[in-house]
């Protein structure tokens, strides 16, 4: 398998995510996350946050926008069709609550050729409006062969 790794340190343009009360509170509830944190602006304010806030892998959601150019960029030339989810792994600073607006930036780390499978790994960052990250993702694709 011959991969291209020119797009390896290639950044992607940043992806900004208003982040609402009520995607926080059906994502909550989707997961079956009761507590009033996710749900309740009083108790979330009464618990130190500034709004509800968001549940940690909430970050997914806000941080898809600045990874899908990224996978679909050309210069990476992943073949999405044979493509896998491998790994995620990340790093929560700052909480997210109601009303931040989140700004994601990606690039990719790495590519290279294992066992005959090509792993892409890419990386995000996500800051909010004060510039405080929120969380840094590392995410792992996986092509398998032919």
């Amino acid at each position: 398998m011959e991969l291209e790794t020119a797009a390896v340190g290639k950044s992607f343009p940043p992806f900004e995510y208003e982040v609402g009360r009520e995607k926080i509170r059906e994502y909550a509830i989707a997961l079956g996350f009761d507590d009033p944190i996710y749900l309740d602006p009083g108790a979330a304010r009464e618990a130190g946050f500034r709004n509800v806030v968001a549940p940690p892998m909430f970050c997914v959601v806000y941080s898809a926008g600045a990874m899908a150019p990224a996978i679909f960029d050309p210069e990476v030339g992943m073949d999405f069709a044979r493509m896998v989810h491998g790994a995620q792994s990340f790093d929560w600073s700052e909480p997210v609550c109601s009303g931040d607006l989140i700004t994601t930036t990606a690039s990719c780390a790495s590519i290279e050729e294992r066992d005959g499978k090509g792993f892409y790994v890419f990386e995000s960052v996500s800051v909010n409006g004060e510039g405080a990250e929120t969380v840094r993702g590392t995410w792992t694709n996986i092509v398998r062969g032919e």
